[in-house]
């Protein structure tokens, strides 16, 4: 993390927070801390004080463990410029791969997440709940560079936000970020589910020059325009043993009234299947089609291509699963709603970073989750002393890190 400047643009960024002639842990190093503490699967802020009680930890921390009071303090310190300046920082180091790498096509995965509360937190409100009905929650917001599994972009919104026509100033950022990583050579495709069946967001991506890919909505007048397509126009591309058909595709001649409003020409493409994959709907009673719809402004790719395409989206799902199970974004730190937002960057920041490790160090756990990667390269026997009034490390052997 030193090498890669991390120390030093957390003093430039944040040590404004914390100024003064008296201060005794400066902004940067509680930072820092907290980065150390997630890094090796702590989430939660009260974690620091069993952390104390390991000499590395400790030495990390400049010799002293600071009280709980005033870890949880210094969040509540952050600004909304200090939010902006460590979501930033969270997009620098996810998008550090990107730029390794010159591709023809890069995909950007927007997800949403909710994460119900217990208690009376700033933001947590009642809002959409899959499980918890009526729980007030914090919605958040990702993006993720499909090729990297890095995350390029982040919001903690309050729990009443759902994703609709105000997120398109949101992705748009997101989009110039990662078209500047690529380079402008590099088609970039939007996926999303049909939280983004909006024509802002439509109109929001295509004004990018980039080409989105959605699940439609399932509204009834598009389901009765993909009845109405003869049968003639349904294009089979995949067969059974018997070479009957078990996966056909058509494009679909369907226009909602507020994509001509604001100007927009959207690709509808239809996929009915006899092999039920993920939520589809029943529309014929004489066969056991069922049936999903996309939508997309690219209008010379296959469209059965496309379709495939999409299920590369499921990979953001194993993502927010990692980053809740073994990054803890779900734990609430504070009341406060700035300190939350902050404690969720930091995570996301250590995440971005530990990849940017493991793709430069031992590239083949690339595809390994945080908890198995900890265990190979983090948490490994060690025995921490001086010699010569010097610090020393001695470690197991880590094989699977390049000499």
């Amino acid at each position: 993390m030193r090498d890669l400047g991390v120390d030093t643009a957390l003093r430039e960024q944040f040590s404004r927070l914390k100024a003064g002639a008296l201060v005794v842990y400066p902004m940067q190093a509680q930072l820092r801390l907290l980065m150390d503490a997630a890094a090796i699967g702590e989430a939660r802020v009260f974690g620091v004080e069993a952390l104390s009680a390991d000499p590395l930890f400790v030495h990390l921390a400049g010799g002293v463990v600071p009280s709980l009071d005033t870890v949880y303090r210094d969040l509540r310190r952050f600004d909304d410029p200090a939010i902006i300046a460590m979501e930033e920082m969270v997009a620098e180091h996810g998008l550090v791969p990107v730029r390794s790498k010159r591709r023809a096509l890069i995909h950007l995965d927007v997800d949403t997440t909710v994460e119900p509360v217990f208690g009376n937190h700033e933001g947590a409100l009642p809002g959409p709940n899959p499980r918890y009905h009526g729980r007030p929650s914090y919605h958040q917001i990702l993006a993720r560079c499909a090729e990297t599994d890095t995350v390029v972009g982040a919001m903690l919104r309050p729990g009443n936000t759902s994703f609709g026509d105000a997120d398109a100033p949101i992705v748009g950022p997101w989009i110039d970020r990662l078209r500047a990583a690529a380079g402008a050579n590099t088609m970039i495709r939007v996926r999303i589910d049909s939280a983004g069946d909006c024509t802002k967001f439509m109109k929001t991506v295509e004004e990018k020059k980039a080409h989105y890919l959605i699940k439609a909505k399932t509204t009834a007048d598009l389901y009765s325009a993909i009845c109405r397509v003869p049968r003639g126009s349904w294009r089979t591309v995949d067969t059974d043993a018997d070479v009957e058909p078990t996966r056909q595709v058509a494009e679909v001649d369907f226009t909602r009234g507020e994509w001509a409003a604001h100007g927009i020409t959207v690709r509808v493409i239809a996929v009915r299947s006899k092999d039920r994959q993920g939520k589809q709907l029943y529309l014929w009673d004489e066969a056991d089609w069922t049936v999903q719809a996309f939508l997309t402004n690219d209008m010379d790719d296959d469209a059965d291509e496309l379709a495939h395409g999409y299920d590369g989206r499921a990979g953001v799902e194993p993502l927010i699963g990692d980053l809740k199970g073994a990054w803890g974004i779900g734990k609430i730190p504070s009341a406060d709603f700035n300190a939350n937002h902050a404690a969720l960057l930091l995570k996301l920041l250590t995440h971005d970073i530990l990849r940017r490790y493991v793709l430069a160090q031992a590239p083949e756990l690339a595809a390994w989750r945080a908890p198995w990667i900890r265990r190979a390269l983090l948490v490994v026997p060690g025995r921490f002393g001086r010699s010569g009034r010097s610090p020393r490390l001695r470690l197991a052997p880590r094989p699977h890190l390049i000499n």
